[in-house]
């Protein structure tokens, strides 16, 4: 784009940088920020640097936080005898919005996946194992997400986990609400059908 100057293009080049921001995302946003009072842009850059500088992973769930352990493991509210097993640090803050899961995470920080270069040596794998060796965990639940790399990694963990004696569950995917058998796929259905619960 010949229009921009410099400065410009590498906030551009940065926005776009984020998973799921396209070209013309990125150049919304940029323009966002320079339509900003600078006392704004200012505390918009603050807030990034303070969020690096002043958050590192949790020494147990490895989830971000500011203390050597987040606020979840430090709970004495929580079932320890439960993980759940997730993706990203994001899918911690969708778990609890529901209101309905009151154990302990661990924080994988990807899934495998051989196409990227991505094995299990590099995500937090030999952490959760750790966290296995007491008596004090009695399930693991994976609710990595039903894509192939999610399948993959849940699988791959629970072969490790299972000679542990310790009871690994999935998360049931199906229907979602709202939506009609018609326009699903077959994945979708079988795993409808796998997951039903008694009315």
């Amino acid at each position: 784009m010949p229009n921009h100057v410099e400065p410009l293009e590498n906030l551009i080049d940065q926005f776009a940088r984020f998973p799921g921001v396209g070209r013309k995302g990125a150049t919304r946003m940029a323009y966002e920020v320079m339509a900003m009072s600078n006392e704004q842009a200012m505390e918009l850059a603050k807030a990034i640097e303070h969020a690096k500088t002043g958050l590192h992973r949790c020494r147990l769930c490895q989830d971000y936080t500011e203390g050597e352990l987040c606020k979840i493991c430090l709970s004495n509210k929580r079932d320890r005898s439960c993980i759940c097993v997730v993706e990203s640090p994001r899918d911690i803050q969708s778990i609890e919005r529901t209101h309905e899961y009151n154990g302990l995470y661990h924080v994988l920080h990807g899934l495998i996946s051989p196409m990227d270069g991505i094995g299990a040596d590099q995500l937090c794998v030999k952490e959760l194992l750790a966290r296995l060796n007491s008596d004090v965990v009695k399930e693991v639940i994976m609710a990595t997400s039903p894509t192939v790399e999610g399948e993959a990694t849940a699988m791959y963990l629970a072969k490790l986990i299972k000679p542990l004696g310790i009871k690994t569950t999935r998360l049931a995917y199906g229907l979602p609400v709202g939506s009609s058998l018609e326009y699903a796929d077959e994945t979708t259905i079988y795993r409808a059908m796998q997951g039903r619960g008694e009315l």
